[in-house]
């Protein structure tokens, strides 16, 4: 991977390398233009594991990754277990058609990551690694580039955040953050063991204080995820029952999951894409899945303008809306979800009230 002194010059100059952010640059290679990502991390980089949707494949075929997705050595699942309420767990498939059940990947999140970047780095980008974006550039009202901790600057066309939930574009440059819920804190962590009722197939059990979500990731390895919706931490001790007696690979961590989307996604000279637009918690359950098509769709809309020509406000306003729709689909849906808990969060009746007043996100 490159180091980066003095300039650089590129069409799209995008910080993260994250799926969101390579997503948009493959797709943006494809269409011939430069592209150069700039990523705060040395790879392989610990990240969760990640469960794909089926539905993942399409996208992962579109970009010409799919073919090292699948021979990555991902575990296979063809549904989940579920138990939301007094009833006992049920197995949830994901589908079938005549080729037989869907199969999502379990997938490892650094290996993931890296399987991605290589396939953009194959096509022609310039990977800037390890390299923080600092600051970024105008002129006449219009995003032109990055300052970097590397000392050099990219100039470009389009700058992409594709940096995740800390909204590094927004923050700079001022963007309004809407909250959807109270600051929600989902710690996670990995077990090395053997657990057989884990084995086939990745579960999640609600409580009235929760959820929890359980997943062979490798062989003899199992990673958890606790959400409390009060918004309280979940215990630094706790560790699912059924993976109880299991041995701790590290410690765990949390993450602020709390629901929240940038309002002005995208503007002149700048988009945001995946985490870095909107976050909801993993109860959503198509994480990445949203991370490479909101990444595609930017890079689909940069094309338009570098190439055909589209006036940028038009291109601005598509991703902003398509943000909107989807932030406001995924969040009825989990309204609904929760709100056949034992005990529903008190905080549903705000979103209720909010949908009830017309707002353009619930």
């Amino acid at each position: 991977m490159a180091g980066l002194q003095n300039r650089l010059r590129a069409d799209v100059a995008i910080v993260g390398a994250g799926p969101a952010g390579t997503a948009t640059a493959i797709s943006c290679l494809r269409a011939g233009l430069r592209v150069v990502i700039l990523e705060r991390e040395r790879f392989p980089r610990e990240r969760p594991g990640e469960t794909l949707h089926p539905g993942v494949e399409p996208l992962l075929r579109r970009l010409g990754a799919l073919d090292r997705v699948s021979q990555a050595g991902f575990l296979r699942h063809e549904g989940i277990w579920v138990r939301w309420d007094d009833s006992s767990p049920r197995f949830v498939p994901y589908g079938a058609d005549e080729n037989g059940a869907w199969k999502g990947f379990q997938a490892w999140g650094a290996d993931l990551d890296a399987i991605l970047l290589e396939h953009a780095r194959r096509l022609g980008a310039q990977i800037v690694q390890p390299c923080r974006a600092l600051d970024v550039t105008a002129s006449r009202d219009r995003i032109d580039g990055l300052k970097t901790s590397e000392g050099g600057v990219v100039e470009a066309r389009f700058v992409v955040d594709a940096a995740g939930s800390r909204h590094w574009l927004a923050r700079r440059l001022g963007l309004s953050i809407r909250h959807l819920s109270p600051r929600l804190i989902a710690r996670f962590g990995y077990l090395k063991g053997t657990c057989r009722y884990r084995d086939s197939a990745p579960a999640i059990v609600a409580d009235e204080s929760g959820w929890t979500w359980t997943a062979k990731v490798r062989e003899n390895l199992y990673h958890w995820t606790r959400l409390n919706l009060d918004g309280g931490w979940p215990e630094s001790t706790f560790v699912p029952g059924e993976l109880r007696g299991l041995s701790p690979r590290g410690s765990s961590r949390g993450a602020d999951v709390g629901w929240r989307v940038v309002e002005k996604p995208a503007g002149p000279g700048y988009f945001v894409v995946g985490d870095a637009a909107a976050v909801l918690d993993p109860a959503s359950s198509h994480g990445v899945l949203k991370a490479l098509l909101s990444g595609m769709l930017a890079a689909h809309l940069i094309v338009e303008v570098l190439v055909a020509g589209r006036g940028e406000g038009a291109v601005a306003a598509v991703h902003g809306d398509w943000v909107a729709d989807h932030v406001a689909r995924d969040v009825a849906e989990l309204r609904s979800l929760y709100a056949r808990l034992p005990r529903p969060p008190h905080w549903l009746k705000r979103l209720e009230r909010l949908s009830s007043s017309g707002s353009p996100y619930l």
